[in-house]
């Protein structure tokens, strides 16, 4: 039992009592039908809609990012190697739910090696045009390089396309149909945090959207291995270029690369026809960022 804390930033309150109300934001993450992060969805079944960071790398970002989180759960270690992080005046008041890892594990459902968790609202969602013309709404200083994701439903997929695009100089990325939810827990974590921090938006009419690119200026270039694809080396020269990657399978579909300015592919060897679609889509990042 340790003393309670309050200092510039975070109120430490010990949790004793797995049952507590006041971690239900942090309770069974591996629910398929009670987990936090589930958003409202149609048909009834409604989630609390939150985004949950886990571990002390995703949750630093958390802090940093836009997504403003209201509560953290974490052991004590973990509290301590946040530090500072916990002391900015944005989290004054916020509480830090202190508890043992035996107790923790009953509220989240599993032992998380990780240790610590940050939870946030999802706030109202960026549109394509904010994110196609940048913070100031200009396009003055918007994105040069996007990815654009179509039917990539892997949560683990989602999270390395944005980890890649953070470490390689990706603007943006806009989501097509039948992806998956970039806000899901496990797609946060293999990201490493830069979903939250790397732009993201929705299309509302896939693929009619897609001129919204080509008007902002983006050469338009479909990642694909089937016929008529230039070398990737010589699809990646313009200006503003936007990288679109399909499912793993059958890739993008005909209709969406026939509105695309150039189909590009990866040259491969022993007979390989593709690779994973974030190793492509890293791909296709680096061989820009080079330039």
């Amino acid at each position: 039992m340790y003393p309670v804390q309050q200092s510039a930033g975070v109120d430490v309150i010990d949790i004793t009592d797995p049952g507590d109300p006041r971690v239900d934001d942090f309770r069974d993450l591996n629910s398929v039908d009670r987990r936090p992060d589930l958003p409202a969805l149609p048909g009834g079944r409604k989630g609390k809609g939150l985004v949950i960071a886990e571990g002390v790398t995703v949750v630093q970002r958390m802090i940093a990012s836009r997504f403003a989180p209201h509560a953290f759960l974490g052991v004590d270690k973990r509290r301590r190697e946040l530090g500072a992080d916990l002391e900015t005046p944005a989290l004054a008041g916020v509480p830090f739910y202190r508890a043992e890892a035996d107790v923790m594990a009953e509220i989240v459902g599993f032992h998380l090696n990780r240790g610590v968790l940050g939870a946030a609202r999802r706030p109202e969602p960026l549109s394509v045009a904010q994110v196609l013309t940048g913070p100031d709404g200009s396009g003055d200083r918007g994105p040069e390089t996007i990815a654009v994701l179509e039917g990539v439903n892997d949560h683990e997929n989602i999270g390395s396309i944005f980890r890649n695009a953070a470490g390689l100089g990706v603007d943006a990325v806009i989501f097509g149909e039948g992806c998956a939810d970039p806000l899901y827990r496990r797609s946060i974590r293999v990201s490493m945090g830069h979903a939250l921090l790397v732009p993201f938006a929705k299309y509302d009419s896939w693929p009619h959207d897609l001129e919204a690119v080509g008007d902002a200026g983006f050469t338009l270039v479909a990642l694909t291995p089937g016929e008529g694809a230039v070398p990737l080396t010589e699809a990646v020269g313009a200006a503003k270029t936007a990288f679109l990657v399909g499912a793993e399978g059958p890739g993008l579909a005909e209709h969406t690369m026939r509105r695309c300015d150039v189909r590009a592919v990866i040259p491969m060897s022993r007979g390989t026809d593709s690779l994973n679609v974030a190793t492509a889509a890293a791909i296709a990042f680096y061989e820009r960022a080079r330039r």
